[in-house]
């Protein structure tokens, strides 16, 4: 293997910037549980006014988040409505029927991440009929990792969250990726969280902090959520060495996203008319270029992924025949140039 490891499975294989790591360093330190680390606080104050909500809670991962979420939204034997692509349906391990009860409704995601609202509508309409769970909590995603790190803009947040609001059920985001999706759009990450009644961002993917995630909501929800995670184990003592990094991430690692989508794009360009590629440009928004095998390409996923690893670049399956590349910090236009040059000539070859 080359000695440069180009690794674009996923942008939380980040490593903390050296601002980061003095940050740690240097964090002033108290015991969180008794609220009392000041750099926990700054986070979450400063966590809270960047998504635009009342408070904000640190928690150790996106999935954590999330689940706290669901936990303090709904009660047992309600309705968890989502998407059937997403990533609290497909990577977070059933966490909310197991540990609290709740019931996933998974509804069609579109190809651009949203959730079918005819499909909603009707599925908030049997809230009150016996025979069926009601609704609890309607869940988004935004950026949309299996669809390809697909952006949700304000309008279709504001819809979704109207015909949530008309049926008395809160919408929460999944926002890991929320400052990607402001970023593309140009906006202000605040012009998608106002349509949401709770957000999880995550520090620990593009932002490239070492740790951590921030839930965000109202105080009376957060008071909630705070209780939940005490429940689950999620109470931290000294964790201002962890937010030390997360207010780095926040402060100076935002605008540099753009970076990642330029590079992503590049790749996805690169890879466009490949034999027994299929991409289409038009869904590459963001940091996530994922890309289909035709058989005729020669190579199955885990075939082009072994060679690809011997070459220097690591991907990662998707299911299927799909194949994902994430640009991220750490990964600079050259790295990318080099891995594009090396998938084409392995799919050429």
């Amino acid at each position: 293997m080359d000695a440069k490891v180009i690794d674009l499975r996923s942008d939380t294989v980040t490593l903390p910037s050296p601002a980061m790591r003095e940050a740690i360093a240097n964090a002033p330190l108290g015991d969180d549980v008794y609220g009392e680390d000041p750099t926990v606080n700054r986070l979450e104050e400063l966590a809270a006014a960047m998504v635009g909500k009342e408070a904000a809670l640190l928690v150790t991962s996106g999935t954590m988040g999330n689940l706290i979420a669901l936990l303090a939204h709904g009660t047992r034997g309600q309705q968890v409505l989502l998407g059937d692509e997403c990533h609290i349906y497909h990577y977070e391990a059933g966490g909310a029927s197991a540990l609290g009860g709740l019931v996933y409704h998974p509804l069609p995601n579109l190809p651009d991440g949203s959730l079918d609202l005819a499909a909603l509508r009707n599925a908030l309409s049997h809230g009150s009929d016996s025979h069926h769970a009601p609704p609890g909590v309607v869940c988004l995603e935004n950026t949309h990792n299996r669809c390809g790190g697909a952006v949700l803009p304000p309008e279709v947040l504001a819809q979704t969250h109207a015909l949530a609001r008309e049926a008395g059920v809160p919408l929460h985001l999944d926002g890991a990726r929320v400052f990607n999706a402001a970023i593309a759009l140009g906006i202000d990450a605040r012009e998608l969280t106002r349509h949401v009644d709770t957000v999880q961002f995550c520090l620990s993917k593009g932002l490239a902090a070492p740790v951590g995630s921030l839930l965000a909501g109202s105080r009376n929800f957060i008071a909630h959520a705070h209780r939940v995670r005490k429940m689950l184990g999620g109470g931290m003592r000294q964790a201002g060495i962890i937010a030390a990094a997360g207010i780095v991430a926040l402060e100076h690692m935002v605008e540099r996203l753009a970076d990642d989508h330029d590079n992503a794009r590049f790749l996805a360009e690169q890879m466009i008319g490949l034999p027994g590629v299929d991409l289409d440009l038009g869904r590459v928004q963001s940091n996530i270029v994922i890309f289909e095998l035709d058989p005729v390409s020669g190579f199955s996923p885990e075939q082009l992924i072994a060679s690809a690893e011997r070459h220097g670049v690591l991907l990662s399956g998707m299911g299927g025949r799909k194949v994902r590349a994430v640009a991220h910090y750490g990964i600079s236009a050259e790295d990318m140039r080099v891995a594009a040059a090396t998938l084409r000539k392995i799919l050429a070859g």
